[in-house]
């Protein structure tokens, strides 16, 4: 595999530190024995995990989701202790840039649900990750050992190998509540981190090139009161005919039906479109950001800007700009579990005893309404799910779109809509 370059051995996603670190664990095993076929294959597997690695610069994030952070993550800490504990070395491998804070991902990924903003190819569970102690102890990251050991309760037999009893909670670490990723251009903001009725959010810009990305660009999670409002639904079965081949954009939750963004005319966006954030404020009463969508639409609109801002801590601003739909469909969308009761241009969704308002502020005579997100077989049918959705059945020229979600009750007084450019500074 090695001499002839196969694809994985090349490639730089997760693929790569899944098989090299699987194999240089099986080389080492046996190196008293095959000496010089394990001394190759090390050599070779330090060379290619290099690509993969590269990916973590500058701050550790993940462009294939949380999900797939776990599992590459697990297999790169698997080789470099292997390496370690058997040849005193990892041949430099540790210090390459944002693997040494790439913990700090995982610990902005997870809401006070302890659900994940899981974009991409992910499951909403977490899951557990021994090698958050790892990294703990490599890189003197306690707050990685507390997050895995209070937070997560991750137990295994390498959480006991590798066990680190330091660290505190994230707020006491100096974790800021609002982070910028920008290697994956994903955002989050929260009001607070020791409070499990928190407000977070997860907003998602990026590149829908990667591997395991679905038609996604704009999309969010919401964590509030315990429940969380705007779900992503996460992947479907891999089996599925061409998953990962030429039917993956006609499966609901890999298309941009299936996302919490902007659809018009009910078209999938660009699979090669790149959405960079392009403004990102953290403030005490205020945090937003801005991603440029305008890449996402190339033949439904000449600018798409979306924004999301966490206001006064508590309520939660999704405001989009869009020019040239004129004569357009034009849909808001947000998929929820939430029972939905509609209200002309607000909108009450409750989960138990918890609810949520959402209010339309702008355009005037918007209403709410609710789709299906169901599914035909073989895929998920997505039972619960259901879609709050604002229809612009044809839009003019220019739109701003501005959605107030807002925790327990709407405030008193309505934030006035300010332009996009006012969140860019300008």
């Amino acid at each position: 595999m090695y001499r002839k370059q196969q694809w994985w051995s090349r490639t730089r996603h997760n693929w790569n530190q899944v098989c090299n670190g699987g194999i240089t664990i099986g080389a080492l095993a046996v190196a008293d024995e095959e000496r010089e076929l394990a001394a190759y294959i090390v050599q070779q597997a330090v060379k290619s995990v290099q690509l993969a690695m590269g990916e973590f610069a500058p701050d550790g994030a993940c462009v294939e989701g949380p999900g797939y952070w776990n599992y590459a993550t697990s297999y790169n800490v698997y080789m470099l202790s292997a390496l370690e504990s058997a040849l005193g070395t990892d041949f430099g491998l540790s210090r390459f840039p944002g693997f040494s804070v790439t913990g700090d991902f995982r610990i902005h990924c997870i809401g006070p649900t302890k659900q994940t903003f899981n974009f991409a190819d992910a499951g909403s569970g977490a899951g557990r990750a021994a090698q958050m102690f790892w990294l703990a102890r490599k890189f003197n990251q306690p707050q990685y050992a507390w997050h895995e050991r209070e937070y997560i309760g991750g137990s295994s037999a390498l959480h006991l190998w590798w066990f680190d009893g330091r660290g505190q909670p994230p707020s006491k670490a100096g974790f800021p509540t609002d982070r910028w990723f920008r290697r994956a251009d994903v955002v989050f903001l929260r009001s607070a981190w020791d409070d499990p009725q928190a407000v977070f959010v997860g907003f998602k810009g990026g590149d829908n090139k990667v591997n395991h990305s679905h038609l996604e660009l704009g999309t969010f999670v919401l964590d509030a009161l315990g429940e969380r409002w705007a779900l992503d639904l996460g992947a479907d079965d891999y089996n599925m005919p061409a998953y990962f081949g030429n039917k993956r954009w006609t499966y609901y939750r890999l298309a941009t039906v299936g996302q919490n963004t902007i659809v018009i005319d009910g078209q999938n966006q660009d699979p090669k479109a790149v959405a960079p954030v392009v403004a990102f404020s953290s403030k005490p009463e205020r945090a937003h950001a801005v991603v440029d969508l305008s890449a996402a639409y190339p033949n439904q609109l000449s600018k798409a800007q979306r924004g999301v801002a966490l206001l006064e801590r508590k309520h939660v601003l999704v405001q989009d700009e869009l020019e040239g739909v004129s004569g357009k469909e034009l849909w808001w969308q947000m998929h929820t579990r939430a029972k939905i009761e509609l209200k002309g241009n607000q909108a009450l969704l409750t989960q138990g005893k918890q609810q949520l308002w959402g209010t339309i502020l702008e355009p005037a005579g918007a209403v709410f309404a609710v789709e299906s997100a169901a599914a035909p077989p073989p895929q998920n049918p997505n039972t619960g799910v259901r879609k709050l959705v604002v229809k612009l059945p044809a839009a003019k020229a220019r739109v701003r779109l501005a959605v107030l979600l807002s925790p327990d009750r709407p405030p008193e007084k309505l934030p006035t809509v300010e332009p996009l450019e006012k969140w860019l500074g300008k």
